[in-house]
């Protein structure tokens, strides 16, 4: 394998006439390059594509190496390819592919909150879920009060519409539905009269538990006054306790290797204290006591502060989430 055109700038080729992008500068970074494909047995012959015109032939990868004549690119599977600069007819920069944990769907990625939630009573419409929490506390949560209606639930959309209208009649609350924002299903909801809801849009943001603990490394102010609470095996209540009530608290979840976060808050007259660092901590710390890579959670778009910490600790915006009830009638 040739060098790196660092390691011989002498040698270093310019970039071919097709692709100006590509040069000894995009070493070590993620491109796409076409090249012609030139016969076996005949190097100096072109093969000949289905259009009577040169075969050519795409290499997706990292540019390992750019000089002395030749481009060398590692494919995310298999062998390094070593491509003629000269045989180049097009190539640029791409971005970095996405994490593992980036490219799994809305549904798969909403399924790990299943488990905060143990309590709800659910049906399965095909990958739908329609949700409901027999016995609420306070305000009604509503991704514990919604119908998941991400994926395919296995049957026409008018069918699985009045399964969600049949299903809150049932038990008397207003149906809602928890579709991705600008997918197919939130327009077929719009066409059949559904409307936001006014609470707004939620992000769904993760990102690696390794990672956010590194960037919480000496943050945190040691303060030691959290207690962990629940059955503590799947499920934890972390709590800062106080006089009267709860200083700060955070609930966490397991399911799989992901940790989910949910109702992390401090109270109004103790913030700015450390409080939600130490919860936030401790979360961390127990989930990756029991084997979790990934961390996520959900925030509400009008919470820019909140948005504002999750950015600073490198969780990036999965997908988002929009509430949809039925419209008022004509």
């Amino acid at each position: 394998m040739p060098e790196s055109s660092e390691a011989h700038p002498s040698g270093a080729a310019s970039p071919p006439p097709g692709a100006p992008h590509l040069g000894p500068h995009v070493v070590g970074t993620r491109v796409v390059v076409r090249s012609v494909v030139r016969r076996d047995g005949a190097p100096g012959v072109v093969e000949t594509g289905p259009s009577g015109g040169p075969a050519m032939t795409d290499v997706l990868g990292t540019c390992l190496a750019w000089g002395e004549g030749v481009c060398v690119v590692q494919p995310a599977d298999g062998e390094p390819v070593t491509i003629a600069i000269g045989d180049i007819v097009a190539g640029k920069p791409v971005p970095p592919r996405a994490s593992v944990r980036q490219r799994v769907s809305a549904r798969e990625a909403e399924a790990h909150s299943f488990v905060l939630f143990p309590d709800v009573e659910r049906r399965d419409v095909g990958e739908w879920v329609l949700r409901s929490d027999p016995a609420p506390i306070g305000r009604l949560h509503k991704r514990a009060n919604s119908a998941l209606a991400m994926g395919d639930p296995g049957c026409g959309l008018d069918e699985a519409e009045r399964a969600v209208l049949d299903f809150y009649a049932e038990r008397g609350r207003e149906p809602m539905v928890a579709v991705e924002a600008e997918s197919d299903v939130e327009a077929a909801f719009r066409e059949r009269g559904w409307v936001g809801h006014p609470s707004g849009e939620v992000e769904f943001r993760l990102g690696s538990l390794v990672a956010v603990r590194r960037r919480r490394r000496g943050r945190g102010r040691g303060l030691g006054v959290v207690a962990l609470e629940g059955d503590r095996d799947e499920r934890v209540h972390v709590v800062v306790p106080g006089p009267a009530e709860a200083l700060a608290e955070g609930r966490g979840a397991v399911h799989d290797d992901w940790l989910g976060l949910n109702g992390l808050r401090t109270h109004l007259a103790h913030r700015r204290q450390g409080l939600a660092g130490e919860v936030l901590d401790a979360l961390l710390e127990w989930g990756a006591e029991r084997g979790a890579m990934t961390v996520w959670l959900h925030v509400e778009t009008d919470n820019p502060a909140a948005r504002a910490l999750y950015d600073d600790l490198g969780l990036a915006v999965h997908h988002v989430g929009r509430y949809l009830v039925p419209g008022a009638p004509a």
